[in-house]
Formats: structure tokens, C-alpha cells, sequence
């Protein structure tokens, strides 16, 4: 298998926001949650702060502060980098043994309501997790994910 690119994992990282099911129901269980709205913040808000923090140094005449503005800019830039890497990196991780376990049980429950999933993984990873969990909250009745969690 090749190693995995930084580019790779951006692209995978952006691909997991979209496959993990942000619900409230996974906030406390999962970590994935709250890196993907704050990913999406920083998506939409970082480049401007990087913009303004250059551009206040210029307009005001302040050329000595430029250096620490393009710092900052470049900073701000790479907060949504930090966790669309983070992102990449989670989504092809392997499930820890317990949780290994409840995707497995999960994804039994949606096939035998008659749900289409792929096949099921001897070692699955979080991006299966995600999609099973998908699958599940679009599917299985409420009371039924609510035994889950």
C-alpha cells in the first residue's frame, strides 16, 4: 500500500465531513462532531481574518508589524488545514476492539431491517463507522437509534 499523501489526507478529510452524520446523539461519544463544525467555521472565516490582518498593517502605514501579520495570516490559514488533516487521518483509522464490536452489531441491525450497506469489514475503520451510523439514522426508527446511544 502507498503512504499516504498530506494531500491525500486533505481531500479524505473533507470527503469524512460529508460521510460523518453530525447529530447530537454523537457529541459526547465522538470527537467528530465538534472538529467538523469548527472545521466549517475555519473554512469560512479564517481566510478573512488573514486578509484583514495583513491589510490593517498596510493601511494603517505599519510596515514594522507586517512580519507578525503574515504569521498570523498564515496561522489562520492553516487552522482549517489542522483539521481537514485530522479529519483525513481519523476517517481510514481502524475502530478500537469494543467499537469494532458495536459496528459490527449496528451494521447487523440495518441489513436485517433491510438496509443496503457494503459487506461487513473483519477490521473496519471510522469512515465504515460513518457510513453504517448514516445508514442507520436514515433508516432504523427513532426508538431504534435510541437503544444505540
Amino acid at each position: 500500500m502507498s503512504k499516504k499523501t498530506i494531500w491525500n489526507s486533505f481531500r479524505d478529510g473533507n470527503m469524512y465531513m460529508t460521510e460523518w452524520p453530525v447529530r447530537k446523539e454523537l457529541t459526547f461519544i465522538f470527537p467528530e462532531n465538534r472538529v467538523i463544525v469548527v472545521t466549517q467555521f475555519a473554512i469560512k472565516v479564517m481566510p478573512a481574518v488573514a486578509i484583514i490582518s495583513v491589510f490593517v498593517q498596510i493601511a494603517f502605514n505599519n510596515y514594522s508589524g507586517l512580519p507578525q501579520a503574515m504569521i498570523t495570516a498564515l496561522f489562520a490559514l492553516s487552522m482549517p488545514l489542522q483539521s481537514l488533516w485530522w479529519l483525513g487521518q481519523r476517517r481510514d483509522t481502524l475502530l478500537p476492539p469494543d467499537l469494532a464490536g458495536w459496528y459490527r452489531t449496528l451494521h447487523e441491525k440495518v441489513i436485517s431491517e433491510g438496509g443496503v450497506l457494503q459487506p461487513i469489514r473483519s477490521r473496519p475503520r471510522y469512515k465504515e463507522l460513518a457510513q453504517t451510523l448514516n445508514r442507520a439514522f436514515k433508516q432504523l426508527d427513532k426508538s431504534s437509534v435510541d437503544h444505540w446511544f
